[in-house]
């Protein structure tokens, strides 16, 4: 694989994928990938993934999962992921900009990417 290249999911599907976020690629095959999450390598479908090869810069805006635990109540039907660290803030309005409270990089928000609406289809 030439140069580095970043993954993240592009489907609704429970998995231990942060949806939204993006992971290094360590390798790419035909059929799946093989990402770097947490120090740890996971082989991923590669029809469930979206892969670049430029370092994502913008924070990627997540439909809010209709199980969601972990994510307070006040967030509403969406919210942000960063693209540096991947911690997940809250939408407050519409903003052009974030700032991200734990990696302090601020980035445009990807207002115009359909990131995880889907569902993921096994018979593809």
């Amino acid at each position: 694989m030439a140069g580095m290249r970043w993954g993240r999911l592009q489907v609704d599907i429970g998995c231990q994928l942060r949806r939204g976020a993006w992971y290094r690629v360590t390798q790419l095959a035909p059929l799946k990938v093989i990402l770097d999450v947490n120090r740890k390598l996971l082989a991923v479908p590669h029809y469930l993934l979206e892969v670049i090869s430029t370092p994502p810069r913008r924070w990627t805006v997540v439909p809010r999962p209709q199980n969601a635990r972990v994510l307070p109540a006040g967030w509403g039907a969406q919210y942000a992921v960063c693209p540096s660290c991947r911690e997940r803030a809250a939408l407050r309005g519409r903003p052009r900009r974030m700032e991200c409270w734990r990696c302090k990089g601020e980035f445009d928000v990807a207002w115009d990417e359909a990131v995880g609406d889907r569902k993921a289809s096994l018979a593809t």
